[in-house]
C-alpha cells in the first residue's frame, strides 16, 4: 500500500509541474549547507531607479531577504510586500504569491515591478550591486540600504 502511495505522489508531481519551479521553503537553499555561502544577498537592499516611474510615489522600492527563512519582506515603491524565494549558488526565484497590500499609486506601474521579480531567474553582485537577473539579461540593480540614521547621545 505504501508504494502505491509513494508511486501516486511521484506520477501526480511528475505531471503537474510547470516550466518555472516551484518555491517551497524546504527545497532551500545552502550549498555544502552551509549558511554562509549566500550570506552577501542577506539584509535590505534600495532599487537604483533606471526610469522616472520607478520612482513616481517618491518612494524608493527596496527588499529584505532573510536567507535563513527563505522569506523576503519590502515595498514596491507603493505597497508593502512579502513572499518566498529559492537560492541555489547564483539561481534565486521568487514565489508568484507574492502577498501586498493594495493601495493605488498614481504614475507607479506596480505591475511591470512584480512582472521582473518573478520573472528573475539568477542573481550577481557586482561591485556592490544586487543585480536580478533573467538568464543574462539584467532586470534590475539594488544597492544594499546603509543606516542614514544618527542615535543621539545624552
Amino acid at each position: 500500500m505504501k508504494q502505491v502511495l509513494i508511486a501516486s505522489v511521484l506520477l501526480a508531481s511528475i505531471t503537474c509541474h510547470s516550466d518555472r519551479p516551484q518555491v517551497r521553503a524546504e527545497d532551500s537553499i545552502y550549498v555544502n549547507n552551509s549558511p554562509t555561502v549566500n550570506e552577501t544577498l542577506s539584509g535590505r537592499w534600495e532599487l537604483q531607479p533606471a526610469l522616472a516611474s520607478d520612482t513616481a510615489t517618491g518612494k524608493i522600492p527596496t527588499i529584505n531577504f532573510d536567507i535563513v527563512k527563505h522569506r523576503f519582506t519590502g515595498n514596491t515603491g507603493c505597497n508593502d510586500m512579502s513572499g518566498t524565494f529559492i537560492l541555489r549558488a547564483d539561481t534565486l526565484l521568487f514565489n508568484e504569491h507574492v502577498v501586498s497590500t493594495k493601495m493605488a499609486c498614481a504614475g507607479y506601474n506596480e505591475k511591470a515591478f512584480f512582472d521582473n521579480l518573478i520573472k528573475t531567474n539568477r542573481y550577481q553582485i557586482k561591485e556592490g550591486v544586487l543585480q536580478l537577473m533573467y538568464n543574462a539579461t539584467v532586470l534590475s540593480n539594488w544597492v544594499r540600504h546603509t543606516d542614514t540614521t544618527t542615535t543621539k547621545q545624552i
